[in-house]
């Protein structure tokens, strides 16, 4: 038990980082495409996390390259889905993966939860749709940004998965985050390259201004180098589901960052919607063990 505390401190450590991002990966949507972005946070978690490759196992770099593959595409999706809509809605529909995550685990895995587990879900769902509610219809870039959660969901139920499958020989988190990292760096570089889009990056990135390098340093070095490699930890100890929840906060810190920072205002339904997602993570660490199909 004191194990999956840990855990679970470890993954709301990062639901609060990865919420604090969205206003800075705002701020420098205004100045660079999403391949952009990844690329210059990338570059930065590489180089930090490269002294990590020494002595990386066989199956520490067959799941990062998986795990990095997948966070690619939903960081992509994610990124580009800001550029058409608001800090606070991209990640609210991010959030949508605390019903998406248990969706999928028992389409494609089997698993069946018990009722206090769908009623957290049932509770932080409602929560997201009153902090929804308030804002314009839905648009382009929050389609895009559920496309995002989709491969984000697939991506929590796989590192679930490849703790399990390492339980004898413990993948190695900060390995993992090393390899994951470098992934993300080569496709974004690729991709780029593609476009013919590198050489304009670095004179673009020449011209940014302190403010914008400040949040890319950030991405850079907390929002990936410490929180991928807490998120690995973390759900070594704790489960997909659970996970999940712990995650749905993560529009919370999201609209207060924005608001501090952007101005981004929520309103008193909104705010109801967040309080309903607080207690959905509250009640959902009062639920019994998962039930396995037999």
């Amino acid at each position: 038990m004191r194990t999956e505390r840990w855990g679970l401190a470890a993954l709301l450590v990062v639901t609060i980082v990865w919420g604090t991002t969205f206003p800075a990966m705002k701020l420098l949507s205004g100045s660079l495409s999403a391949l952009e972005i990844i690329w210059l946070r990338f570059v930065i978690a590489s180089c930090v996390l490269l002294p990590l490759w020494r002595g990386i196992r066989r199956s520490e770099g067959r799941w990062g390259l998986l795990l990095g593959t997948l966070m690619f595409v939903a960081f992509w999706l994610q990124v580009e889905g800001l550029a058409h809509t608001s800090s606070n809605r991209n990640a609210f529909v991010t959030g949508l993966n605390v019903l998406v995550v248990p969706m999928l685990a028992m389409l494609v895995l089997g698993r069946r939860y018990g009722w206090r587990l769908w009623a957290a879900c049932a509770l932080a769902l409602g929560g997201m749709f009153l902090m929804f509610f308030e804002d314009a219809p839905w648009n382009w870039g929050d389609t895009l940004t559920l496309a995002s959660t989709l491969f984000y969901a697939i991506y929590i139920l796989v590192l679930e998965e490849a703790a399990r499958r390492t339980l004898a020989s413990p993948l190695r988190a900060t390995r993992m985050a090393a390899v994951q990292a470098s992934v993300m760096l080569g496709f974004a570089t690729l991709a780029l390259l593609m476009q013919g889009g590198l050489s304009t990056l670095l004179h673009t990135a020449a011209a940014l201004e302190a403010p914008a390098w400040m949040a890319t340093l950030y991405l850079g070095l907390i929002a990936s180098v410490i929180v991928v490699t807490l998120q690995a930890w973390g759900q070594q100890r704790v489960d997909a589901m659970r996970s999940a929840i712990i995650f749905g906060l993560e529009p919370v810190f999201a609209a207060l960052t924005a608001w501090v920072l952007i101005g981004e205002r929520m309103g008193t339904m909104a705010i109801g919607g967040a309080t309903l997602i607080v207690a959905a993570l509250i009640f959902s660490q009062w639920a019994p063990p998962i039930e396995t199909p037999p």
